[in-house]
């Protein structure tokens, strides 16, 4: 693997772990600054969300519902790209479980990544 595809797969990798404290801290804001502006959520069975404004909204009413503690098992991430990952995951909380078949991570000017797709499914 290349330095290059080493930076993105740490970088997706830090950046994944911020997500998740923001959500266990029940922080919707700062959840959504975890994506692009333009990034898309499709969660199964939610519906999707595009953008920032949408993504924070889906945030806000999960936390809202008394969902919180999540947790992935057995993460991959892997380089799609010099600046993409690709992260997929089985994920449990306190509420509820599901897979992540597709959380694309882009390589940011600074060095940081967010998140420019999310497909995820919550199976109960």
């Amino acid at each position: 693997m290349s330095n290059q595809n080493n930076a993105v797969v740490a970088a997706a990798k830090a950046a994944s772990e911020k997500w998740k404290a923001a959500f266990n801290a029940g922080d919707a804001a700062a959840c959504a600054a975890c994506y692009e502006e333009t990034a898309v959520v499709i969660a199964k069975p939610f519906g999707t969300f595009t953008g920032r404004s949408e993504i924070e909204g889906l945030w806000a009413k999960v936390i809202g519902d008394g969902f919180g503690d999540v947790e992935y098992l057995e993460p991959e991430i892997t380089a799609e790209s010099e600046t993409t990952a690709l992260l997929t995951s089985r994920w449990q909380m306190n509420k509820a479980q599901g897979v992540v078949t597709r959380e694309l991570w882009a390589l940011q000017p600074d060095g940081s990544a967010l998140l420019r797709e999310d497909h995820f499914e919550a199976l109960g």
